[in-house]
Formats: C-alpha cells, structure tokens, sequence
C-alpha cells in the first residue's frame, strides 16, 4: 500500500494532522485496535485554552510554566496557549458538544496548577466527545482511508530518511509494508510500563520504541506522571478519578478521616499532580493504608451525577454511591511527558518523520504536565505538523539545543538464541511492570534504579531474541516496546540527579538550578 501521509494512531493527533493533510494528498491512519480506541477517548477532565474574559494566554502561558518547574521550552509553550482558543472554536464547528452555561457561554472549570476556570469539558468524557467529532470529521474528508486492526512493528528507513512502516495485520498474521512520504507518530505513551495505571490496554509504548529503534532522539523520559486518583478496589481495574472531581471541591482524606492536602502545598487539593500524588504516596507510607479517600459527599447529589456522570455509573458498579461515600483511591501512572523529540513542527529528527500528542516530546509540559494540556498539545502541533508537511516535506531535519543531560545508549544486544517454538510474553510484560512499579515509581532512589537497570537490560536481551526468533504478534510487539521504553525511563532516571516536578529521588531531594531548561536527551550510540 503507498499513500501520500501516514498517521500512526487515531486519537486526536492522529485524527487532526490527517483533517489537516487531506486536502493536499492521500493519507492513511493506521490503528492496531478500532478506530475509537485511542488514549484520547479515556481523557475525563477537559481540553485548557485561555477563553474565560478573566483569563489571557499570559496567565496560561505562566500556569505551564510555573507547572513545568523550570523545563518547558517557553516558546514551545506559547505556541500552544496562544493557538488554544482558536482550536477549541474549530472543535466546535466540527459539532463538538461541550458543556455551556445557562446562558450559553461555554462552562468552563479548574483543575490543579491552573490561576483560572479555563476547562472547556463535556462531562466527564471530555475525550469521547473530541474523539466523537474528528472521527465524524474524518469520515466526511475525501481521500481519508482508516486501517483498523493493523500493528505497527517498525520504520523503514532508507538512506536515514522513513519512508514507511512495517505492518501486521492483526486479523490475519500476514506482515507487509505501508509506503508514505510524510509519516506522523501518533500511538500515544506508554503507561502499561506500570503495573498501575490509569492507561488502557494500548498504552505500551509502541511509537516511542520504533523511533528509538530507527535512530531519533529521545527525550525526557524520567518524567512519567502518576495520577493522584484512580480507583481503589479490588475486583476493578484501574478507573481515573479526574482532576476535575478535585477542581470542583472534591476533598483527600485519610482512612482515618484526617484532610491531609494542606500540611503539603497551601493550594491543597488544586496543588499540580506531582505534589498530590506524592503527598499520597507519603501518607500510604506512612499509616500502611491500602488507599486514601476522596470526598465529594458535601456537593449536591445531582450536580454530582449530571458533572460527572461516567464516574458515578463506574463507582456505583462497584457498590460505591460518591453522592453518599466517599471514593477510595490511589495514585497511578497517567501520562508519559516526555517521548519522540521534536521542533515546534512535530518534526523528529529522522527526516520526514513527525510525532504528536503523548508519544512526542515538543518542550510543553517539562517535568510536570499542568492538567488538560495534554488534548490541547495534541490538537495544536498536530495541526503544525500536517502543515510542514504538505508544504515545506523537504527541509532538512531539526536537532535538539545543546543539554545539560545527554545518554548515549546503545542498542539492544540480543541473548542467545530463544527456542523457535514459544516465548512466554506475558510474563516478560509483567516482570516489566513490577519491575518498574517497585523501583522506578513514584519515589525513587540510586539503588533501586540501578537494580531496575541490571534488571531490565538483562529482560530487554531476551525479549529481543525472542522477538528475532519468532513470527510477530500484537503481543510480541507491545512486549518489546514496553521494555525500550522501560530501559529509557530508568537510564534517563539515573541520569537526572536532582528531584524536579515528577522525578523525585532521595539521594538528590533538591532542585539544580543549573539544570533549569536542560531536557535529558537519549541519543543511540
């Protein structure tokens, strides 16, 4: 198959640069899963932009930052916030249907990190409702063709320039190449690294480590951040709690009933995620609780079920009535803040190849993703990108500004040869999970990290055999990228010795300033 461009994923970047690129070729979007099925339609709280007549892209542009803690690119982020409002307006005319006052003005809330009510939502699927539009959108643009249940395995490079992916038809085994002269990552990150997350089952890192794999920087990786709040309860998976909950006066308490929030931050419950989550962590730590509480019982009932309708129905499947009780939660990896690098085109620096949304790493969100940037991130360079690349395809490829931090890591040596006949995925999948539950969490030190490391490389050699030895599946795919994109958060780890936004680590408690601005870059050796 060839086409003009190739969107990998079909979540909002996906879905936006191909909107964006259609009118000027042929373009595929390739999703290993249904065509709804994308971390987009998981996100509850809400897409940010600066539309509130007390607000301005100034105060979002400084609400990033501050969140940030010293790493975002400003430019980078001034891109974003001054593109906001204009985007959420284009969403709108596509027919997206967001919740409005009585009056008719958009309702806009707040979340942690954020000076202003500027949480443009519907409901609590705020995701689904994005998700909704541009695939009805993309179903009406000529020369859009989607391509469900095909598995990306990796790039094809000729003469350093990508040119296409490798396929795997889900459906029938069969494997085959895509041709496109413009080919955008677009697959989301990679929170099923975790053993908790808030993530779904296609979260595993797939764009990150095909990138890595052919040769692009990498950037950022130590940054992973974990939710305050997913559902705690035994016979359910993990379920977000959204921001949003604590935006609209939801309370954290201890088991024993004690509000703990403001012996932390004196913004409390709107403190950014990092301090939330860890604060959490501490407390967890502290009594040997399973779980805090999260309290929203003071709200009225009905604006509870009518705000966040979602969450009621999951909660109370699990016996749980947030209008009466409170819900238990605990924190869960969420986001992926660094990725794939790129300039403020979504360009990497492979030439030809571009990355948006979670998968890439554009400067926005530094050490700590400030809530509801992600859509917006996603929804801005995404357009950006599909600009360069119906117009100026043929410039050479950007690099990154000098850093304080680089790794050169070189790539995987493979172990002695598997058996030809089995491989046992899942447990490499879980032995990966724990491993980095355990040691490269929320809190983290030297030795643990370096344990992960010994741990993993070791893990990594097998799967890649294993990988060689075998024909591909989903499975063996997912495997091998989740164990890249392990390797790369514990190296770049290791590498940051200082505690800044999401990386903390107790040998290094304390901010470098001379670290400030400097993004830690993975470059294969």
């Amino acid at each position: 198959m060839e086409f003009d461009y190739l969107a990998l994923g079909s979540g909002i970047a996906g879905l936006t640069f191909a909107i964006n690129a259609a009118p000027h070729g042929s373009v595929a979007i390739l999703t290993k899963k249904q065509r709804s099925e994308s971390n987009t339609n998981y996100a509850q709280g809400g897409i940010a932009a600066a539309i509130g007549s007390d607000d301005s892209w100034e105060l979002h542009l400084q609400d990033t930052l501050n969140a940030g803690a010293g790493l975002c690119d400003r430019e980078a982020v001034e891109v974003l916030v001054k593109n906001g409002p204009r985007l959420v307006q284009w969403l709108i005319e596509l027919g997206a249907q967001f919740d409005r006052n009585p009056d008719g003005s958009l309702a806009l809330g707040r979340e942690g990190g954020h000076s202003r009510n500027r949480i443009i939502h519907a409901a609590d699927h705020t995701g689904y409702e994005i998700e909704r539009t541009l695939l009805i959108a993309a179903r009406k643009t000529p020369h859009i063709t989607i391509l469900e249940h095909y598995q990306a395995l990796d790039l094809i490079l000729e003469d350093g320039v990508c040119t296409g992916v490798q396929v795997l038809d889900t459906l029938t085994g069969d494997v085959f190449e895509i041709r496109a002269k413009a080919v955008l990552l677009a697959t989301g990150g990679c929170g099923q690294v975790y053993l908790h997350t808030s993530n779904p089952l296609i979260a595993t890192g797939d764009g990150i480590g095909m990138a890595w794999r052919a040769g692009a920087v990498i950037a950022n990786m130590e940054f992973i951040q974990f939710h305050p709040t997913t559902l705690y309860h035994t016979d359910a998976p993990s379920f977000l709690i959204s921001e949003a909950v604590r935006g609209e006066g939801g309370i954290l308490r201890r088991i024993d009933g004690y509000r703990f929030m403001p012996d932390y931050d004196p913004r409390a419950e709107l403190a950014p995620r990092d301090i939330v989550a860890r604060a959490i962590d501490a407390e967890l730590k502290k009594t040997g609780d399973p779980h805090v509480y999260l309290d929203i019982t003071h709200l009225d009932a009905e604006f509870i079920k009518r705000r966040f309708p979602t969450i009621y129905q999951t909660c109370l499947q699990y016996g749980i009535d947030i209008t009466r009780e409170p819900i238990p939660v605990v924190p869960a990896a969420h986001y992926t803040c660094g990725g794939v690098w790129t300039d403020l085109d979504g360009r990497t620096t492979i030439p030809r190849l571009y990355a948006c949304g979670e998968v890439a790493y554009t400067g926005v969100h530094g050490a700590n993703r400030l809530a509801s940037n992600s859509l917006l991130e996603a929804l801005v360079f995404a357009e950006r990108a599909a600009l360069h690349a119906t117009t100026r395809l043929e410039e050479p490829p950007p690099q990154p500004k000098p850093s304080c931090i680089t790794i050169a890591l070189p790539p995987v040596t493979p172990a002695p040869q598997v058996a030809d006949h089995a491989y046992n995925w899942d447990a490499s999948r879980l032995q990966i999970r724990k491993v980095m539950q355990k040691k490269v969490g929320i809190v983290r030190t030297t030795q643990r990290l370096q344990e992960a490391r010994c741990e993993l490389e070791s893990l990594t050699a097998q799967v890649e055999a294993a990988y060689r030895a075998l024909p591909p599946t989903v499975e063996s795919c997912e495997v091998r990228n989740l164990a890249a994109c392990a390797l790369l958060i514990t190296h770049s780890a290791l590498a940051r010795k200082e505690s800044r936004g999401l990386h903390y680590v107790l040998d290094y408690p304390n901010t470098r300033p001379e670290l400030a601005t400097c993004p830690t870059l993975a470059y294969p050796a």
